[in-house]
């Protein structure tokens, strides 16, 4: 078994990652940013507390945020996943692009100096560094990247979001390329991210940002008109992201890859229809009307075009289907007050 640390293991996508590689049996060093969060992982894993520490990692882009905790005794890979997601944000700069950029190369540099031993480091990135916003009736694959730098972080908020992610991923593999540490680089780059949050953080604070249009779905914002879904219409499981990180830590031919993590398409009117068909009683009366309006009714634009056979042939994951992701995120907040 591998002893992991897991950056950021309070995290939507952190969390799962972290009860992933405890039911495989591997050992687990995580951080949290308070002794709230950090206390809620050992209380839900006190069958494993032999196999699990928590260390308080209050400020990920801090130059030292990482020095102490890579030094725990016998790491030998690193999974960070803790990396802003979301649009609330005045200064695109310090809310977005620092901790983004600077958390990961900071955690790059604390490892080579002081954790040799690591082999493997896996970063959490985002189809945003791919997406070519330039282009979009291309085919987006495994060597695509974003073209948007610094001179567009005020275009919008979602502009300056896919930057963030597109600059901290071109950070980590420039680093490695550069710095030529002992470990090897995977990052895994998700779509919108759906799926159930895990239960010792069921709060509605812990709704993603991904997840928040469910959420405005059972909070009855969808009665009289369905939002578009756009061109970017894919969509993958939590878990599944959770299990492309746990793979590519354990199958050799993942190093030095890309790994563009797809379970397939959606569409919020598709979306809709599955919470009306099948989600809990309680929020029947939130659904849209049936005169409500589609925001995909009119859409002319391009659909995008991708093609991640190469990350299908590593992972060999079987992807969850869309039903049953949307149905356990809406089981997962029944009893939220939202």
């Amino acid at each position: 078994m591998t002893k992991v640390l897991v950056a950021g293991g309070s995290g939507f996508i952190g969390a799962h990652i972290l009860e992933q590689l405890l039911a495989k049996g591997h050992s687990v060093v995580t951080t949290v940013r308070s002794k709230e969060k950090a206390q809620k992982i050992l209380d839900a894993h006190k069958a494993e507390a032999d196999r699990l520490e928590v260390a308080i990692v209050p400020e990920i882009a801090r130059e030292d945020a990482f020095d102490e905790v890579v030094k725990t005794p016998g790491i030998e890979v690193v999974i960070h996943p803790a990396s802003p997601c979301h649009l609330n944000f005045t200064d695109p700069q310090k809310e977005l692009i620092d901790p983004a950029v600077l958390g990961t190369t900071n955690i790059l540099r604390a490892i080579k100096r002081d954790a040799p031993q690591v082999r493997r480091v896996i970063i959490t990135s985002s189809v945003a560094a791919i997406f070519n916003t330039k282009d979009p009736v291309s085919t987006l694959t495994e060597q695509s990247w974003n073209p948007n730098d610094l001179s567009n972080i005020h275009d919008s908020r979602a502009v300056a979001y896919c930057v963030s992610k597109t600059l901290a991923e071109r950070a980590a593999w420039d680093y490695v390329d550069q710095e030529k540490p002992n470990f090897d680089l995977v990052t895994v780059n998700p779509p919108l991210v759906l799926g159930p949050v895990v239960g010792h953080f069921s709060n509605v604070d812990s709704i993603n940002a991904s997840n928040e249009c469910l959420a405005n779905l059972v909070r009855g914002k969808w009665r009289d008109e369905i939002p578009p879904t756009g061109p970017v219409n894919i969509w993958i499981d939590v878990r599944d992201v959770a299990a492309a990180h746990v793979r590519a830590m354990e199958r050799q031919e993942a190093g030095g890859k890309r790994l563009f993590t797809v379970g397939g398409r959606f569409s919020y009117t598709k979306i809709a229809e599955i919470v009306r068909e099948h989600g809990p009683d309680r929020f029947k009366d939130k659904m849209p009307r049936a005169e409500a309006r589609s925001g995909d009714a009119n859409y002319t634009g391009p659909v995008l075009k991708f093609d991640n056979g190469e990350t299908n042939r590593i992972l060999g994951i079987e992807w969850t289907p869309l039903e049953k992701s949307v149905l356990d995120f809406v089981e997962s907040i029944k009893e939220f007050d939202l």
